[in-house]
């Protein structure tokens, strides 16, 4: 019983192995438990590789809260070493990676659910609040996301000036506004829409539209925009 228990995929009855159910039936039959364990290939002594990926999208709150979790974080997790940990950061940087290509590509808005979930990859693990900007060229594709301000957001911390000349060194005409609330809260609060009306007056004054601003948790990326808020 202990040899199953410690084995990978293989010990699985065929019609149970992921790798197997993937190739017959695609990826989107697969669940997620089934999808990371053929990530993690195996077990730990006494823990199946599905029963254990199982037990650390558990932890980490699904799949998103897993990708958004950092290398520190899972050193804690019994039965990940080095190269799975490695792994596993590389396949989030990877998800990250794509979903910035396909907003270089094309115009943010013809894909925003790729905007919510680039966002929610960026921001959405985070334990402190940070303030991004995505900057877009005159077609409202990605030139690139910046980090700007960390910590406690407010009005007061979160500088105009600032935003304003990154916007002129990457010479783009529209902006993505986006922070995360590590509450989970996805509701824009009074001050978010403060410090929106407050940064697009600013950025109106180099002609810079402000599209939209994002709140980001781990389950969502609420638009202010789709709320009449911007």
């Amino acid at each position: 019983m202990e040899g199953l228990l410690t084995a990978g995929l293989k010990s699985l009855p065929s019609d149970m192995r992921p790798r197997e159910k993937l190739l017959a039936r695609g990826p989107s039959a697969l669940s997620d438990a089934e999808l990371l364990a053929l990530l993690l290939r195996t077990g730990i002594p006494g823990k199946h590789v599905v029963q254990l990926a199982q037990e650390l999208l558990d932890r980490f709150g699904g799949m998103g809260g897993l990708l958004n979790t950092g290398a520190e974080a899972l050193r804690q997790i019994k039965g990940l070493g080095p190269a799975k940990r490695a792994e596993m950061v590389a396949v989030l940087e990877l998800a990250r990676r794509a979903l910035a290509h396909r907003l270089q590509q094309s115009p943010v808005f013809d894909s925003p659910q790729a905007v919510r979930d680039y966002l929610q990859l960026q921001l959405g693990g985070r334990h402190h609040e940070v303030f991004a900007v995505m900057f877009l060229d005159n077609q409202n594709r990605l030139i690139a996301l910046e980090e700007l301000f960390r910590g406690t957001l407010t009005q007061t911390s979160v500088y105009p000036r600032e935003v304003v000349l990154r916007a002129l060194h990457h010479h783009c005409a529209a902006v993505v506004l986006a922070h995360n609330h590590p509450s989970g809260a996805a509701r824009p609060s009074r001050a978010d829409e403060t410090l929106t009306s407050t940064l697009k007056a600013a950025l109106a004054l180099v002609d810079v539209r402000v599209l939209d601003h994002f709140i980001v948790t781990r389950e969502q990326a609420a638009s202010m925009a789709e709320m009449g808020l911007v």
